[in-house]
């Protein structure tokens, strides 16, 4: 017998007893967003003087190692569970040489976070090399143009390795090259890292809406898309086959992304998944939720949250959002 044999009919039954008034709501409520879920992307650009805003991106800047820090230390003081770092260096080649420098802005950056911050909130690095490669692209490029998928795997290793000897508690892998995970774990291992967690980008759509993020990270391709890495919009099924590849290969976690044009991917993997399941909240998403706040079209605070809620209702454990200060303090 289910449930549904019990349900009176009306007048008995009025579903509006439990919406009378917002203590009772909260009561009863299904669903909750917490400040521990949520994790802060943040960019540290080498060289700054000051943080640079991002135009796309109202409220949100590029920064520097000082404005860092302290942005970092908001958002511990807010209760965010998490940060993921960018960084965005002076100099860049076709091999993103930057990125597992020990010098480089990210290693630099993370050693000042897990000096700062690193016991009051879990400080994460972004794993890629489009921010550092002079193509854009997120690995070197066979002659053709298209990125060699087991070179990048080489790159990805030595750059985890890095990041974790510079105070990453987690590294997130988001170049979306096949066998990625694998490498990276075994990269890690080798270094003495076995106990750094992967959170790996294991589903990451082709998507129109990254498009503020390039002029925040600076990583737009030179030419070309990243249609050859990054999965087509229209599949699902691929990506219950990728999470099921990451998880096989040692990732921890594993993340959906984009998320609000995803939410039935992010419930989908969040049924099959073993691990936490995370999702990120795009830049193209915060972007459109504040040009029309400002133009006065809809309550940017409750857009806010009821786009948080819809991530949290749909399965994701963790979500990536440039709002995470902000919604933390509304949350509380």
């Amino acid at each position: 017998m289910t449930s549904a044999s019990f349900d009176a009919e009306f007048p008995v039954a009025r579903p509006r007893r439990l919406r009378r008034g917002p203590a009772l709501r909260r009561l009863v409520a299904e669903t909750r967003v917490l400040p521990e879920n949520l994790i802060l992307p943040m960019f540290v650009k080498e060289g700054l003087t000051s943080p640079v805003p991002i135009s796309s991106m109202p409220g949100q800047v590029q920064h520097t190692r000082d404005s860092l820090r302290k942005a970092a230390r908001d958002a511990v003081e807010a209760g965010v569970g998490g940060l993921m770092l960018f960084g965005i260096p002076e100099h860049k080649d076709s091999v993103g040489s930057q990125a597992d420098d020990p010098n480089g802005v990210v290693q630099a950056a993370l050693r000042d976070l897990a000096a700062e911050v690193g016991d009051d909130i879990v400080v994460m690095a972004d794993l890629c090399l489009c921010e550092y490669t002079d193509h854009g692209h997120c690995g070197p490029l066979e002659e053709d143009g298209h990125v060699n998928n087991d070179l990048t795997l080489e790159r990805y290793a030595s750059i985890a390795a890095a990041q974790a000897e510079a105070g990453a508690a987690v590294v997130a892998p988001s170049g979306m090259m096949d066998g990625q995970v694998g490498a990276i774990r075994a990269g890690l291992d080798r270094a003495g890292f076995p106990q750094v967690p992967i959170l790996a980008y294991a589903a990451k759509y082709a998507s129109v809406f990254y498009g503020p993020f390039r002029e925040a990270a600076e990583g737009a391709p030179r030419f070309g898309d990243r249609s050859g890495y990054q999965q087509d919009p229209a599949n699902v099924r691929e990506s219950l086959r990728e999470v099921a590849l990451d998880v096989a290969e040692g990732a921890d976690m594993v993340m959906v992304k984009p998320g609000l044009a995803y939410l039935d991917v992010v419930a989908k993997v969040a049924q099959s998944s073993p691990v936490p399941v995370s999702a990120y909240q795009v830049s193209g998403e915060y972007a459109m939720i504040e040009a029309a706040a400002e133009k006065g079209w809809l309550d940017r605070e409750r857009a806010i949250l009821e786009t948080l809620t819809s991530y949290r209702r749909a399965g994701a454990e963790q979500i990536l959002t440039y709002w995470a200060t902000e919604a933390a303090r509304l949350l509380r």
